[in-house]
């Protein structure tokens, strides 16, 4: 794995300290200690509506989890995202948990009390509005080695724009929290490939209807925001990815008919055996390092696209230049004495990040309106607005 290819300085998950990088990260535990650890930010989304959150606990018991023991099933954490009304008695979520960030840091090899995860926009626990009839559902898969919180620019930008939006943790293969404090991990003797995703994938699926269904599959029965399940629509679901997460998005469409539409985050389609079903729901990629010209796999995957189909790619983009890390390691390489040349060789390439984020907010919610909603015109074409992206023939 290449440095740049890493999810990011302190946002890397089971790597140990680049190459180089060593010197960086014994500044960042001198400046930890003379200063505190500053909190991180995120961009706030731009939608007409607030944003509420809630973390769900889920048990798989259709799989056994042989690293748990004997008896033990899966157990998966997801966020459900959502427009929110009546926000001011709940407090911003944070962005990770702080054990969840602590080992995260450390897990790269920095001082886990270099920095503190932002807060999102999301009001935890805050009651659902429903601007009307009910909302779309998308659902949300992390790359390997990361965590559902990787793309909240995204994620809360489509809540704020009317769109329920279902977050899931791969676990062992990224880093989180269940609400007992058992940290996460990504375990190396755990067989994480994007089949594995997708069946956590249509699990929570299903635990999507159970909501619908006025149920509450929390596993500690945690307390849901009024009127959640009745905003489901069913018939409107979406789903999108990062990287392994996007090859897991591919996967579950060709099994799974409750998924309208599909995008891919830089997905590398590369999975045993691979997404070769023929699809005829609209699909879209986004992509920066796997494209159909460098990688044989994600142009055989779009051969199989026989419905709308669409490849977009920004000028300048790295494999994680769609999320978060785009925003938020130039922050922390400040924070740490990174210098511009390392930022942008080593983690964020060339496109900035201030234009990372508006394409970020603008093109899967084109992506998702389009498709699930029937409305919107910046897919028809190359705009004005977004000279960096192209529209790959």
């Amino acid at each position: 794995m290449t440095r740049r290819g890493l999810v990011g300085a302190a946002l890397a998950a089971g790597v140990g300290v680049p190459i180089g990088m060593a010197g960086v990260a014994g500044r960042a535990t001198a400046a930890t200690a003379a200063s505190g650890p500053a909190r991180l930010t995120l961009p706030a989304p731009t939608g007409p509506y607030r944003v509420g959150t809630v973390p769900l606990h889920l048990v798989d018991r259709s799989q056994p989890d042989p690293l748990a023991g004997p008896g033990r099933h899966r157990e998966l954490m997801i966020n459900v995202w959502y427009p929110a009304r009546d926000v001011r008695r709940y407090p911003l979520a944070p962005w990770m948990t702080a054990a969840s960030m602590r080992t995260l840091l450390d897990s790269a090899g920095f001082d886990p009390d270099a920095a503190r995860a932002p807060l999102t926009a999301g009001h935890e626990g805050a009651p659902v509005l429903h601007p009307g009839r009910r909302l779309p559902v998308v659902v949300y898969s992390h790359g390997a080695g990361s965590h559902r919180s990787d793309t909240t620019i995204v994620v809360q930008e489509l809540a704020s724009r009317g769109y329920v939006v279902v977050t899931v943790d791969h676990t062992y293969d990224g880093y989180g929290e269940f609400p007992d404090g058992r940290v996460t991990v990504q375990e190396d003797n755990y067989d994480a490939t994007p089949w594995t995703y997708s069946r956590d994938l249509r699990f929570v699926l299903d635990q999507i209807a159970e909501l619908a269904a006025g149920r509450n599959p929390d596993v500690g029965h945690a307390r849901l925001p009024a009127g959640l399940g009745s905003a489901l629509d069913l018939n409107r679901i979406g789903m999108f990815g990062w990287s392994k997460g996007g090859t897991a998005t591919a996967l579950t469409m060709g099994t799974d008919r409750r998924v309208r539409a599909g995008l891919s985050l830089d997905g590398p389609m590369v999975s045993q055996p691979r997404p070769t079903t023929d699809l005829y729901r609209p699909f879209m990629l986004m992509t920066a390092e796997h494209t159909r010209t460098r990688e044989p796999a994600v142009a055989e995957f779009y051969a199989h696209l026989r419905g709308w189909r669409l490849d977009i790619h920004a000028a300048g983009a790295v494999h994680a230049s769609y999320g978060d890390n785009q925003w938020l390691v130039p922050q922390l390489a400040r924070i740490i004495g990174m210098s511009d040349e390392e930022l942008a060789a080593d983690w964020i390439g060339t496109l900035d990040p201030t234009r990372a984020v508006r394409i970020g907010q603008a093109y899967p919610l084109a992506f998702f309106d389009r498709h699930l909603r029937h409305r919107g015109h910046l897919l028809s074409g190359p705009s004005r607005s977004f000279p960096e992206v192209t529209f790959v023939p």
